[in-house]
């Protein structure tokens, strides 16, 4: 099996109150926005670049390591372990965002952190913004 590592991130916004986190829509399912890791990038520089591509800002600021998950899946008959470190991130840009449509991202939305447990599609991602949360 093929491990992949990826780095994603909370962004969130405390202008808001009470603050709220960006979900993005990718390919029909409320998610966070994440990305393989490239070479020669540090874990930290991965998931500020995801970030900022996925959702059309400048870079974030990292504020803490939240977690890891760990996933598997199947891309064209071959078996894939993703292990994703997640960290929290204060947006510079809260306006005019840009959803990546070739990663298949079609909406973003801030959204409470609790309204954002229910609306996620994954179990992993419940338990990224449980930390979030809690930190």
């Amino acid at each position: 099996m093929k491990i992949i590592k990826a780095g994603g991130g909370v962004l969130y916004n405390k202008e808001n109150s009470p603050p709220t986190i960006l979900l993005i829509k990718r390919n029909g399912v409320w998610d966070l926005p994440k990305g393989k890791l490239e070479d020669g990038e540090s874990i930290e520089e991965c998931s500020a670049r995801e970030v900022a591509e996925e959702v059309g800002v400048p870079l974030p600021a990292i504020h803490e390591f939240l977690c890891e998950t760990y996933h598997e899946y199947e891309m064209n008959g071959e078996k894939i372990g993703k292990k994703t470190y997640w960290f929290s991130m204060e947006a510079t840009q809260i306006k005019d965002l840009t959803p990546q449509k070739e990663e298949g991202i079609t909406d973003l939305e801030w959204v409470e952190p609790f309204e954002a447990l229910n609306r996620v599609g994954y179990q992993n991602l419940v338990d990224v913004i449980k930390t979030f949360v809690e930190k």
